[in-house]
């Protein structure tokens, strides 16, 4: 599963990003397969410059991986919806794992707000999402509350 979490960003220990290494950050999100010779030209440095810059970045945590979009419909899963949970008070640990184990859960984020967690869930249809909700997300230990907004359209894709 290729599942982000938000929020477990911190400044303690936080690297040094200049200028550069922004640049080098934007046209890596835009193109991730982008050649090393193709970024340093597009950069104006060196390849040698690139190459370190981009593994500095990666033994950092500034840059935390590489990843493929993937258009959800063209590979089966038709349906697609934000969950928003409401949790018992310190459960989020263990709630991380047990959504981990949920391969249409595609990502999670803890929030402050009206909701403690919000979900990105992919699904096959209308039935497995509901078998989702319903049978596996309600089933958690600690989740007091589900809240499913379906997404008639996505932007990016």
């Amino acid at each position: 599963m290729n599942c982000e979490i938000s929020g477990s960003h911190s400044t303690h220990g936080a690297s040094r990003v200049d200028e550069i290494d922004r640049r080098i950050i934007a046209e890596l999100e835009t193109d991730g397969r982008l050649s090393g010779r193709a970024l340093a030209e597009r950069v104006k440095i060196s390849r040698a410059n690139a190459y370190a810059r981009i593994e500095r970045l990666v033994a950092d945590g500034v840059i935390t991986g590489f990843t493929a979009r993937v258009d959800p419909t063209k590979i089966g899963l038709t349906t697609s919806a934000y969950v928003s949970m409401t949790v018992r008070q310190h459960s989020w640990r263990d709630l991380q794992k047990r959504l981990r184990a949920i391969p249409e859960v595609r990502h999670m984020a803890l929030m402050g707000g009206e909701y403690d967690v919000m979900l990105l869930v992919r699904a096959a249809g209308n039935d497995a999402l509901r078998k989702v909700v319903l049978e596996q997300l309600q089933a958690i230990p600690g989740v007091l509350s589900t809240r499913t907004s379906l997404i008639f359209e996505d932007a990016d894709n």
